[in-house]
């Protein structure tokens, strides 16, 4: 008599780095492995976490729990100044690790990105191996102190949810045939898009548990969600792929809590610039055009916030910018110790959408900034600046957002020449 055994398939490998900051500093520095670490934005006790070593997570410490709370439960702990630059180095030799194995789709974000298997790779055992191949490769190409957790799924919101299930350094496999019934031991929160908000809205329609989610009729996900999202996650609880719809970036910006010494009208102006700088290079650098910009001040002494919004028309270029802020700033009250500056870029077009401006001096602004762009590109941030951020040159350093990985040779070459 032949048996035949039934072959299980998967499609997608999403892959999780896990307390990428803090492994990173670990990687990074030795000394750190195997001790409990914590990265901040700053070296203040009054800051918090923004990530967690899994020997720092043992004392309840979590990202976003206070310094000074989180010393308290580990006297030995071991806190450092965020070095982002460096994680984005790493990043990039992760991607490069990755793709010694397979192509990476999509980068998600600084610590995921997923992978779309090939044919011949689909079959659950193959692709068990692959992630353990991609595992091997992330330890010897881009750092031993580096550890991922990998989903492998039917469809990528699956792998996603796989590559939490065991953590650190995990290996999940989420099979179409076992739908829905593998993951009605997770918890609504468990899955991607469930937050407080919406756990307290599935709530209120009596549904506690993901057994209850699964067994929602598509009609009944889509009044849950009141969009047709609420269908989507009808075909993705069940493996099937949904088409992503195009998204188009609405708005871009940058804040900075000042240090004591730049609490003053002057610092905070110099600041201001430093930001709008750092969002203009941006804006060219992905091709939008930006309609509005908002400025927001927050002080220290309880003050009402200070905001104003400057129509730009459709710019690009750094000048006209400058020209709109220092017009706005003009206008704030007096009084009062300034503490968080904002500014935010909204109402983006791309610029295939977008008519550049037909009077020459606009195109010479727009011109000269492109100008600024190639030189600090060239040779380091800040090589070329406006007077006026000559105090906050050095101000609001890199930082990482989970969807905008900046590029190292633009904000670092300054630091290697």
């Amino acid at each position: 008599m032949v048996v035949y055994k039934c072959m299980l398939f998967v499609d997608w490998l999403f892959l999780d780095m896990n307390a990428f900051f803090a492994s990173a500093e670990q990687q990074l520095q030795p000394a750190l492995r195997g001790l409990p670490v914590v990265v901040v934005p700053t070296m203040t006790d009054r800051t918090c976490c923004i990530a967690v070593s899994y020997e720092a997570r043992r004392y309840g410490i979590k990202t976003g729990t206070n310094v000074g709370e989180a010393r308290r439960r580990c006297p030995q702990l071991q806190v450092i100044a965020g070095r982002h630059e460096n994680y984005v180095r790493i990043h990039q030799q992760i991607i490069a690790a990755v793709e010694t194995v397979l192509p990476v789709e999509q980068v998600c974000s600084i610590d995921e990105m997923v992978c779309r298997l090939s044919p011949q790779h689909r079959e659950t055992g193959r692709a068990v191996m692959l992630a353990q191949e991609v595992k091997e490769a992330i330890y010897h190409q881009a750092g031993t102190a580096l550890r991922c957790s990998v989903g492998l799924a039917p469809n990528r919101f699956l792998a996603k949810v796989a590559s939490n299930m065991q953590k650190p350094n995990g290996l999940s496999v989420i099979t179409r045939e076992e739908l829905p019934r593998r993951l009605y031991a997770l918890e609504l929160t468990d899955f991607p898009g469930i937050g407080r908000n919406m756990r307290r809205r599935l709530e209120g329609k009596g549904i506690r548990t993901t057994r209850q989610l699964c067994g929602l009729s598509k009609r009944q996900l889509v009044d849950v969600w009141q969009s047709i999202v609420g269908e989507q996650w009808w075909y993705r609880l069940r493996g099937e792929e949904c088409r992503e719809k195009a998204t188009r970036r609405r708005t871009l910006g940058h804040s900075h809590v000042l240090p004591p010494k730049l609490r003053n009208d002057e610092g905070a102006r110099a600041v201001f610039v430093r930001l709008l700088h750092k969002a203009a290079m941006r804006l060219r650098r992905i091709d939008y055009w930006a309609a509005r910009l908002v400025v927001k001040l927050a002080y220290c002494n309880g003050l009402p916030k200070w905001k104003r919004v400057m129509y730009l028309g459709r710019c690009q270029d750094t000048p006209s910018m400058l020209k709109a802020f220092e017009k706005a700033w003009q206008s704030r009250p007096p009084g009062g110790r300034p503490l968080q500056p904002a500014i935010t870029l909204i109402d983006l077009t791309p610029g295939v959408s977008t008519t550049p401006s037909l009077f020459f001096e606009e195109r010479r602004a727009l011109v000269a900034a492109q100008t600024m762009d190639a030189v600090n590109e060239r040779f380091g941030a800040n090589s070329v600046y406006f007077a006026s951020m000559y105090e906050a040159r050095n101000a609001a350093p890199m930082r990482i957002a989970f969807t905008n990985i900046p590029d190292v040779p633009s904000e670092m070459n300054a630091q290697e020449e």
